[in-house]
C-alpha cells in the first residue's frame, strides 16, 4: 500500500512523533498564531513544559512577527532568566479548512561561544610577538598569525596550504633539526629546537621553534602547533662571542683577536666602524683593532693621554662612562681629532670604557656612525657584549705580560734576567753589521756581601735597585741593561768598540762615585767591570760572557772600582773554575761544608716552627766563598748532588744531637737541587738515614723549586710522592717567582709554600709586591698548605703577614743563619724570652681576676633598683 493509500490521521501520527524527536525545536501555530504544538526540544530551549504553553499565543513564546522564509536570530530569557540565542525559520502550510505556521528553532549559543572564543584567540595570537603556525599531520600550514606574516613577508592565502618545510627551509637549514621537529609528534610535552630558517627575500634568520602536537579523542595526531621567535639577534652576538672565545682558547695574538671582533661586528651591524683601544697602567692610547678606520689616523692615536676633552674614547676611559659625540664637527672634544675621521664620513661616535675585574679603566670601544646619531637598542646589545669580550682579552694580554715580566725580568730591579738578557744579546750579535763591533760589559758590585751581611737584606736590595737606577741613567736608547742575578749585571752595546765601552765604563765610575745612603748610613758604591768586544775576542755568546766575567775577576785584583778589558792571558778564567771545582772537590771529600741554620717562627704565639738547613763553605785558600757562587759552581761539575745527600745527612745528624741534648726543635729544611729529584733512590737513601739517626719522617722538610716539576713527565714528580709516602715534607721555595700552573700545584705532593725574599722589601709599601704575598697565602689556604715567608726584616712586614694569614717567618727579624752552637744559644734565649712573656700575660690575668671580683662583690652588695 502507497503513502497516498495510508490513512491521513495514520500520517499525522507519524509526522508528529517525527517532529517530537527532532533535534531542532518545532512550535506549530494555528491560524489564531496559537500553539497548537510544542516539541521536546521546544520544552529544553525554553524551559517550559508543552502544558503550560499548547494554547496560548504565540506572544508568549516572543514569536509575534514571524515572515515566511526569513531566517533571523533571536534571544529566548528561560524563567531561570538564563538567555539562549536560537536560529529561527519560519514556513506556513495551508491544511484543508486551515493555515498552518511552522517554526522551526535551532540552539546556536555553544556555536556563537566557540566563535568568540577563535576570535579572541585569533586577536591574541596576531598580537604575540612569537609567530604561530598550525599544520595538519601532513605538514601542510592550515593557520598563521599575523606576526608570522610580519616576520616572514609570506601573506596567509600564500602560506595556507602549503608544506612548512617548503616554505620556510633554505640550503643552509639544519635538516636534522627539523627532523627532531617532526618527531615532536611522540612527546607530550613539545620540543624547543633552533633552526636557521629564510624569510619571503631568502635572508637567514634564526629562530626559537616551541613545537607541540594536539590529538583527537581517539589520540590520533589531528594539529601541531609551533611558536616561532626570532633570536637572530642573540644568535648573531653568541657567534660573535663564540668566535673571540676560540680564538682566545688558541692563543692568537690580541691584534688578531681585536681585528676579528672588530670585523665581525661590522658584519651584523653595517652602519657601524668599529674600534678597540687599550688603556695602559699609564694612561695612554695603544689602538688594537680598527680594521676600516684609516691607518694614519690609528697610528695618530697610539701614546696620546686619556683626559676629559680627548675624544669620545679618551674621555670615555677618563670618566670611566660612555660618552656620545653627536657630531664630531662641532664637538669641543673631537677638535684637535676631527680632521680624519670627517674625511672618510665619519660623523659621530659612541665610546664605552673596558673594565677590569678590578674596576680599572682598560680599553675603550667606538663605534663611529656615518650620521650624526644616537645608538639603537641593537647597538647598545652589541657594544655590552664587546666590552665584555675586549676585558677577557685585553686582560688576558696584561696577564701574559705580566707572567712575562716574571719569567724574563728580574722583579726587584725590572732589568732582563739571564734568559732575556741570552735572548736580547745573542739577537745583537746576530745583526750586527759587518765591521760593526759589539761591547759587553760584565759589572760585580764591590763589597755587597758585607752590605747584606752587615746591614741585611733589604739594605742590600736597596743597593741593587740604586745601582741599576745610575747604570740606567749612563746608557743610550739601543743599549742593553740586564741583571744576571746576586750584584752580578750585563750591559750590551751595540756598535761600540774598545774605545766607545771605556767612555760608558769611566761614565759609570763617576756615577757609582756618590755614596748610597741606607737609613743614616752613608754607604760607599762602586763596581768592577770587565768588558769583552765581539768580534775581536769572541764570536759566540758565552765565550763573550765568560771572557768578560774573567776580565771583570781581574778588575778586582786591581783594587776594584775599575774596568779591565778581557786579554788572551785572562784564559787562566777556565783554570781558575777548575781550582774552585778541584778545590770543592777536596772539601767535600775532607767533610770541609758546614750547614748554618735559620729559625722559623710561627705567627701565631712565636714559638719555633723549624729551622732552614744552609750551606757554607770556608776554604783555608780561598775564604768564605758565597752559596751563590759554589752552588752553581757544584751544578756544572756534577757535585751538587753529592752536597744535597750530605746536607740531608748532616742536618739529621745536628738535629738527633739536638733531641738527646733536650732541645725541641720541631723540623729541619734542607734545600735540594732539582738534579737531586732525578734520582730515583733518593726516597730510599733519605729512610736509611733517618732510621740511622732514629728520627721520625716528618721532622725532615724537603725544600724544592718550580723547576722541579716544570715537567710532568719528570721522574722528579714520582721521587716526590715516593718521600711524601715515606713520611717527609716536600716545601716549594722560592714560590711566586716562577710561573708554574696553580692547578698542577694543587696535585703535586707538597705540604709548606715558602714566599720568595724578593716579595718583602717592598711588601709594606708597594700594593704590587703586597697583592703577589697576599695571593701566594691565600693560594696555601686554599690548598691547606703551611705558608712560610723567608727575608722579613722589620716589625712591620711580621705584623702585616700575620694579618694575612701567613704561618711561619723567617729572617733577620729574629736572626741570621747560625752555627749549631750559636743557634742552640739563640733557642734557650729565645725560650726564655717566650717563657717571660707568658709568665706577665698570667700575672695580668690573675692581678685582674681579685678586681673583677670585687666588683662583681660590691655590684651584689647594693640594693636593687626597681
Amino acid at each position: 500500500m502507497s503513502v497516498h493509500d495510508r490513512p491521513a490521521a495514520e500520517i499525522s501520527d507519524v509526522l508528529l512523533a517525527a517532529l517530537e524527536r527532532a533535534n531542532d525545536a518545532v512550535v506549530i501555530l494555528d491560524q489564531d498564531h496559537h500553539v497548537s504544538h510544542f516539541n521536546a526540544a521546544a520544552e529544553q530551549i525554553w524551559g517550559r513544559t508543552r502544558d503550560e504553553i499548547l494554547g496560548r499565543p504565540a506572544g508568549a513564546l516572543c514569536l509575534e512577527r514571524l515572515d515566511e522564509g526569513r531566517q533571523t536570530e533571536i534571544t529566548i530569557v528561560r524563567p531561570d532568566r538564563s538567555r539562549l540565542r536560537v536560529a529561527l525559520s519560519v514556513s506556513h502550510v495551508d491544511a484543508p479548512g486551515a493555515r498552518r505556521t511552522i517554526v522551526l528553532l535551532r540552539n546556536i549559543t555553544p556555536d556563537l561561544e566557540l566563535r568568540e572564543r577563535l576570535a579572541l584567540h585569533v586577536m591574541i595570537a596576531d598580537g604575540t610577538n612569537r609567530a604561530v603556525v598550525i599544520v595538519d599531520r601532513d605538514m601542510k600550514i592550515v593557520y598563521v598569525n599575523a606576526t608570522f606574516v610580519g616576520m616572514f613577508g609570506h601573506g596567509i592565502e600564500e602560506a595556507q596550504g602549503r608544506q612548512i618545510g617548503e616554505l620556510l627551509a633554505g640550503p643552509h637549514t639544519d635538516r636534522r633539526g627539523l627532523a627532531r621537529l617532526q618527531r615532536c609528534i611522540a612527546s607530550e610535552s613539545g620540543v624547543d629546537e633552533e633552526v636557521l630558517a629564510y624569510d619571503s627575500d631568502g635572508e637567514e634568520m634564526w629562530l626559537s621553534a616551541h613545537v607541540k602536537a594536539f590529538r583527537n579523542a581517539r589520540g590520533r595526531v589531528k594539529y601541531i602547533v609551533a611558536l616561532l621567535a626570532d633570536i637572530t639577534e642573540s644568535r648573531q652576538l653568541w657567534s660573535l662571542q663564540q668566535l673571540i672565545m676560540t680564538a682566545l682558547a688558541d692563543e692568537i695574538p690580541i691584534t688578531e683577536i681585536a681585528d676579528q671582533l672588530c670585523r665581525r661586528v661590522e658584519e651584523i651591524a653595517p652602519d657601524v666602524v668599529s674600534s678597540l683601544l687599550h688603556i695602559d697602567a699609564e694612561g695612554l692610547v695603544h689602538p688594537l683593532g680598527g680594521p676600516s678606520l684609516p691607518d694614519d689616523y690609528s697610528r695618530a692615536l697610539d701614546g696620546i693621554a686619556i683626559g676629559p676633552d680627548v675624544g669620545s674614547c679618551g674621555s670615555a676611559a677618563y670618566y670611566g662612562k660612555a660618552v656620545l659625540a653627536m657630531d664630531l664637527d662641532t664637538d669641543p672634544r673631537w677638535q684637535p681629532y676631527k680632521k680624519r675621521p670627517l674625511e672618510v664620513g665619519l660623523r659621530a661616535c659612541w665610546s664605552s670604557p673596558i673594565k677590569a675585574k678590578d674596576g680599572r679603566v682598560i680599553g675603550t670601544f667606538a663605534f663611529y656612525f656615518r650620521e650624526s646619531r644616537a645608538p639603537s637598542r641593537w647597538h647598545q646589545r652589541i657594544v655590552d657584549a664587546c666590552v665584555h669580550l675586549g676585558a677577557l682579552a685585553i686582560e688576558r694580554k696584561e696577564a701574559r705580560a705580566q707572567i712575562a715580566q716574571l719569567a724574563y725580568y728580574d722583579t726587584l730591579t725590572g732589568l732582563p734576567n739571564r734568559a732575556r738578557l741570552r735572548h736580547l744579546i745573542s739577537e745583537a750579535i746576530t745583526s750586527a753589521p759587518d765591521g760593526r763591533r759589539v761591547a759587553l760589559t760584565f759589572l760585580d758590585i764591590d763589597n755587597f756581601k758585607d752590605v747584606n751581611d752587615s746591614l741585611g737584606h733589604s739594605a742590600g736590595d736597596e743597593m741593587l735597585v740604586e745601582f741599576a737606577q745610575r747604570l740606567r741613567s749612563q746608557i743610550q736608547p739601543g743599549d742593553v741593561l740586564g741583571r744576571l742575578g746576586g750584584d752580578e749585571f750585563v750591559i750590551l752595546l751595540p756598535d761600540r768598540d774598545g774605545a766607545g765601552a771605556s767612555q760608558v765604563a769611566s761614565r759609570i765610575m763617576e756615577a757609582m762615585a756618590a755614596p748610597l745612603k741606607i737609613g743614616t748610613r752613608q754607604v760607599p758604591m762602586s763596581a768592577s767591570m770587565g768588558i769583552s768586544i765581539y768580534p775581536d775576542n769572541a764570536t759566540d755568546l758565552d765565550t763573550l760572557i765568560q771572557q768578560a766575567d774573567a776580565a771583570m775577576y781581574k778588575a778586582k785584583q786591581a783594587g776594584r772600582a775599575t774596568y779591565r778589558f778581557f786579554s788572551a792571558d785572562m784564559d787562566r778564567l777556565a783554570e781558575q773554575r777548575l781550582a774552585y771545582s778541584a778545590a770543592l772537590r777536596a772539601t767535600l771529600a775532607k767533610g770541609g761544608l758546614s750547614l748554618h741554620y735559620q729559625p722559623q717562627i710561627r705567627t701565631n704565639d712565636g714559638s719555633l716552627h723549624g729551622v732552614e738547613a744552609l750551606a757554607r763553605w770556608h776554604d783555608p785558600l780561598l775564604g768564605e766563598v758565597s752559596p751563590a757562587k759554589f752552588i752553581p759552581l757544584a751544578e756544572e761539575c756534577g757535585l751538587i748532588e753529592q752536597i744535597g745527600l750530605w746536607s740531608i745527612r748532616e742536618a739529621c745528624r745536628q738535629m738527633a744531637q739536638w733531641r738527646d741534648a733536650g732541645l725541641d726543635i720541631p723540623c729541619v729544611s734542607v734545600n735540594l737541587s732539582p738534579i737531586n729529584f732525578q734520582n730515583a733512590g733518593l726516597a730510599s737513601a733519605i729512610a736509611e738515614i733517618l732510621t740511622e739517626y732514629e728520627l721520625p719522617p716528618d721532622l725532615l722538610m724537603l725544600e724544592v723549586t718550580e723547576s722541579v716539576f716544570l715537567n710532568e713527565r719528570s721522574a722528579a714528580i714520582d721521587t716526590m710522592s715516593a718521600i711524601r709516602k715515606l713520611g717527609a715534607g716536600l716545601s716549594l721555595d722560592d714560590f711566586g717567582t716562577g710561573y708554574s700552573s696553580l692547578n698542577r700545584l694543587a696535585h703535586l705532593p707538597i705540604r709548606e709554600l715558602k714566599i720568595d725574599r724578593s716579595f718583602m722589601g717592598d711588601v709594606e709599601s708597594d700594593p704590587t709586591a703586597r697583592a703577589i704575598v697576599t695571593t701566594v697565602v691565600r693560594v696555601g689556604q686554599s690548598l691547606q698548605l703551611t705558608v712560610v715567608a723567608e727575608g722579613v726584616e722589620t716589625d712591620g712586614q711580621r705584623n702585616l703577614l700575620s694579618e694575612l694569614g701567613c704561618d711561619v717567618i723567617q729572617g733577620f727579624l729574629y736572626a741570621p743563619a747560625l752555627s749549631p752552637c750559636a743557634f742552640g744559644r739563640w733557642l734557650l734565649d729565645h725560650s726564655a724570652s717566650q717563657a717571660s712573656a707568658m709568665l706577665r700575660s698570667v700575672g695580668r690575668s690573675l692581678a685582674a681576676e681579685p678586681a673583677d671580683a670585687a666588683n662583681t662583690d660590691n655590684r651584689s652588695d647594693q640594693p636593687a633598683v626597681m
